[in-house]
């Protein structure tokens, strides 16, 4: 089911009611409501990858108990191992076990060996590396002791298909997010009405600004070779504007539908565009997803300590892994290590943690040396998304080489009305981006001194702009992740 149908406008109220005004005064109610809702939610896909969703819960929710009182070491590697083997082998078979058959049998041919191997024809379900690394947080957590492990099946199975952030996350720790499960919880009008604005900001990213860009990036991706370097340059900038406004948007949505219940969700994205080197890119971007190899793969495979040859492996470890988390093409592994290779510079000479704070704060503008660094860094991250969005590598190369070509100079082709009003539409969203940049989404806090006439005006405007647009609706982009 997704944000932007009818399906969902439909269900979110009835929803809203039951959990409101029905199964509020039992917490043990209100939390199955959340689990059969959540599982109508994701079965309105194909009701036959619930199955996964219930395995994943099952496992790790009985290791959890196994690990409780257990004492031995040994003991507890393995049941640790086992919510590890059972997790990532299925995302492992669903998401890469064509990928990893397809280079078996390419590697044998650079050998002169001929393997006829047939691949199968697997369905990626929907949002599964989001829920398999958010189960795994907890058993992660219960293994270390960083929290005791749940004994309620009920709060547990609504922690791991908590339907907002089901298949596009934030990926929530269980430490912060599974406790919440087990607090009652009381309608908080002030709350609500900031989710109701976050969600609002959410479906304007989505609706208007990443749907739109997505038209014209589709059309130079997908025909790359008919169009001039400034077009193709234009049509990466379209790209990282659907990206962000689609990613970004389903965040804000899932996190105003969470205050909308009563939940409190991490934020995911921080205007990453606005950062001034690669190193605060990634503390800016996709946070809950940065954060998790942080904190369960690089930390614990060493981080930024011993010699500096362990300090670049670890990099390159966490950045590749990060990209082929995001599909199974070399397409992402090699964005993955672009990354790392704009990344080790500021590790290397320690300037990693160098920008920590929001750029500009309490300023209308940056200054001259502030606005360049964003400049580069987006410039870079540009370069890099042209890998992430190409179908294979030498297609990759292929944009790049008609970027820097002499049609690079020439003015950018398919300049029509439509385009035009999407890149003032762009232009608006960047400049309420930056004025909201210190507020945990754009809009928070714009208008709310403002006389309230002209404050839902502002609001409504919003709201049939979004009516506007609709008719250009794509897919969630992280949808396929």
């Amino acid at each position: 089911m997704l944000f932007n149908s009818l399906d969902f406008a439909i269900f979110l109220p009835i929803f809203f009611v039951l959990y409101w005004f029905v199964f509020s005064r039992n917490l043990r109610l209100q939390n199955l409501l959340i689990v059969i809702s959540s599982y109508i939610f994701y079965g309105w896909w194909d009701w036959r990858f619930l199955s996964l969703i219930v395995i994943s819960t099952l496992i790790d929710f009985f290791v959890g108990l196994s690990l409780k009182n257990e004492n031995s070491t040994k003991k507890r590697k393995f049941f640790l191992s086992l919510s590890i083997i059972g997790n990532l082998g299925m995302l492992g078979f669903f998401k890469y076990f064509n990928f990893f058959l397809d280079n078996f049998q390419s590697a044998f041919t650079l050998f002169g060996t001929q393997l006829n191997v047939n691949t199968l024809h697997i369905i990626l379900p929907v949002g599964i590396s989001f829920y398999t690394f958010q189960t795994l947080s907890y058993t992660i957590d219960v293994y270390r002791r960083k929290m005791p492990p749940s004994e309620d099946i009920i709060s547990f199975s609504a922690y791991v298909s908590f339907f907002p952030q089901l298949v596009a996350g934030p990926i929530e720790r269980a430490t912060h997010f599974l406790p919440q499960f087990l607090k009652e919880r009381k309608f908080n009008y002030s709350k609500a009405v900031d989710g109701m604005r976050q969600i609002l900001w959410g479906f304007f990213k989505k609706l208007v600004i990443a749907d739109s860009a997505a038209i014209y990036a589709n059309m130079i991706f997908n025909n790359s070779a008919d169009y001039s370097g400034s077009t193709l340059l234009l049509g990466v900038f379209f790209f990282a504007v659907q990206i962000y406004g689609d990613f970004s948007g389903y965040s804000d949505i899932a996190i105003g539908l969470g205050k909308l219940f009563g939940f409190d969700l991490m934020r995911n994205f921080a205007n990453p565009y606005f950062s001034r080197d690669i190193a605060e890119f990634w503390r800016r971007w996709h946070i809950s997803l940065s954060s998790w190899f942080r904190d369960y793969l690089y930390i614990p495979i060493g981080g930024n300590r011993g010699p500096i040859w362990k300090k670049i492996r670890n990099i390159f470890a966490i950045f590749v892994i990060s990209g082929f988390w995001h599909g199974a093409n070399w397409t992402f592994i090699v964005w993955g290590a672009l990354n790392a290779l704009f990344f080790l510079p500021l590790m290397l000479f320690k300037q990693n943690r160098k920008n920590l704070d929001v750029i500009a704060a309490g300023k209308m503008f940056p200054s001259f040396r502030e606005a360049m660094s964003i400049i580069v860094t987006f410039a870079l991250t540009l370069f890099a998304w042209i890998f992430f969005r190409s179908a294979s590598i030498g297609t990759a190369f292929a944009y790049i080489s008609g970027i820097f070509s002499t049609s690079f100079f020439s003015l950018p082709t398919l300049i029509n009305s439509e385009m035009l009003i999407t890149l003032f539409l762009t232009a608006i969203f960047i400049a309420i981006e930056w004025i909201g940049r210190e507020s945990k989404y754009a809009i928070e806090h714009v208008g709310l001194s403002w006389y309230r006439p002209v404050r839902w005006a502002f609001y409504y405007s919003i709201i049939l702009i979004i009516i506007l647009s609709l008719g250009k609706e794509q897919a969630f982009i992280y949808f396929q992740f």
